[in-house]
């Protein structure tokens, strides 16, 4: 059996969890018998200058997020970093890579069927009603098609790993997710930080990601005789996930632009220099549908470009991801991923979903108004963890008032039951020592013409408080480097 030195010595095992790290009789997997020699030869006070030279990295490098619990108000703080790395073996990755490009060519293909033709919608695979009564469809995309029929070109998809060691899909991030620029700066922490640490380990690379990004962009452009100009719209600096925004803009090597940098002559969109006007090809865009064009959508939008989306209609620009794509990002029609595959693709889905209740359903209003209790409720149209209830740990007034919510409106909540997520060993700082805190993984998918990229390993965010499973930064939550092994 292992030994557990002092940063591990008093490590709870619980069996009702997936230990990423410790096997239930306390011996540790083989894939991360290695780290963990090396972290166990540290003593409480070398880790905690380690951790504290980590911070420091994170500090000089800007790397912030807005956090909008506990009272924070939006204070922007350092991202939480914990140096423990997360580790998945090759086998089990190929698996997940495949079952990821699987899920998002059958989710390209529905929106691009939405749009068009609605086979699917006609052969009642999926509701009409459901994806006609969604925020994010857009009445404006049935006109428009957009270069190589590609609507989803960056997806995020949150996967969960359950007690019984299997991944799940817990909801798939279509719009315009978010956290990318942590899967490189977490990577560039550990190499100054625990430089030894990668000279035993065969890791695969992530910095690849902004090539790899800028080629799906360009791959995505109008014809053109010139080189495609790309740039990135960014609401600006007040917007929480404004780091990422300048991060990739520079790693990339485009502009990072606001709405008020672009403007649209005889339908082609052109970015202000200091040289005159010059004309851009490809916009990968940080703001909602919302505001994108005042001319079509919020008349009252400052953050967009009036105009752009006549642009777009005429076949000047490529936005990325296409409006209207937020559709498939709808959390009750997540559910219905496993029947797109199916349909699309004829093939079995490779990564089930989470099991998903939708309370639109009388059958499955039903279930869940008699079992809240036992369920998880979350609305079908937040991001980043907001409105999520775990309601074993609701007062019975809050399970009531919850239940005349879902009545209310049962269109917009899903439920789902309490999935186990798998634990991590995390170091806590006020108790010097290592202790296991649920963990899930963003994955990030890139699909341009005749190309698909994986980054392997993703975003695994940790939740820090003891026994909570919201691990979103923006309430919390903090991360770790990912090592897929080669």
């Amino acid at each position: 059996m292992t030994t557990k030195s002092n940063l591990f010595q008093h490590y709870p095992l619980n069996p009702a969890f997936f230990d990423e790290v410790f096997q239930k009789d306390g011996r540790v997997y083989p894939h991360y018998e290695d780290i963990h020699r090396q972290f166990s030869q540290l003593t409480s006070k070398d880790f905690e200058r380690l951790n504290e030279y980590a911070k420091l990295s994170f500090l000089n490098q800007g790397i912030t997020y807005a956090v909008y619990s506990d009272g924070h108000k939006g204070a922007e703080q350092i991202f939480p970093f914990d140096l423990f790395p997360r580790i998945i073996p090759s086998t089990d990755w190929n698996k997940l890579e495949k079952g990821l490009i699987q899920r998002n060519v059958a989710l390209n293909l529905f929106i691009q069927d939405v749009y068009g033709d609605r086979k699917i919608l006609k052969d009642k695979i999926v509701p009409s009603a459901l994806i006609f009564s969604s925020p994010h469809y857009s009445e404006e995309m049935k006109s428009i098609k957009p270069q190589n029929g590609i609507y989803c070109h960056i997806s995020g998809t949150d996967l969960i790993r359950h007690s019984d060691g299997e991944y799940y899909v817990l909801e798939d991030n279509l719009r315009s997710p978010s956290g990318v620029s942590y899967v490189l700066s977490n990577r560039d922490a550990m190499k100054r930080t625990l430089s030894n640490a990668f000279r035993w380990a065969n890791v695969r690379s992530v910095n690849e990601y902004p090539a790899e990004l800028l080629a799906t962009l360009q791959s995505v452009a109008p014809v053109t005789d010139d080189q495609p100009t790309c740039a990135l719209l960014t609401p600006g600096t007040y917007n929480s996930a404004y780091y990422e925004h300048s991060f990739l803009a520079q790693t990339m090597g485009i502009e990072l632009v606001e709405g008020g940098d672009l403007f649209v002559e005889n339908n082609y969109v052109f970015m202000r220099t200091i040289h005159g006007p010059k004309r851009v090809d490809v916009i990968y865009r940080r703001i909602d549908d919302a505001y994108l064009d005042p001319l079509v959508f919020r008349p009252e939008s400052m953050l967009g470009v009036p105009g752009i989306m006549g642009a777009y209609r005429a076949g000047n620009i490529t936005i990325v991801n296409a409006p209207g794509t937020g559709v498939a990002d709808d959390k009750a029609v997540c559910s219905y991923v496993p029947a797109m595959i199916r349909y699309y693709l004829g093939e079995e889905p490779i990564i089930p979903n989470v099991p998903t209740y939708l309370c639109e359903r009388e059958e499955d209003l039903k279930y869940v108004l008699e079992h809240t209790r036992d369920l998880v409720i979350k609305p079908v149209d937040m991001s980043g963890g907001y409105g999520v209830l775990v309601c074993d740990r609701l007062s019975s007034a809050e399970l009531e008032d919850i239940k005349l919510k879902i009545q209310a409106d049962p269109r917009n909540y899903i439920a789902q039951p309490r999935m186990s997520l798998s634990v991590h060993s995390t170091y806590i700082e006020n108790k010097g020592e290592f202790e296991p805190r649920h963990i899930d993984l963003r994955t990030f998918t890139l699909m341009g013409k005749d190309r698909q990229f994986v980054l392997p390993g993703g975003l695994s965010r940790v939740a820090l408080k003891e026994g909570s499973l919201i691990v979103n930064s923006s309430q919390g939550g903090g991360s770790k480097d990912t090592w897929v092994l080669v």
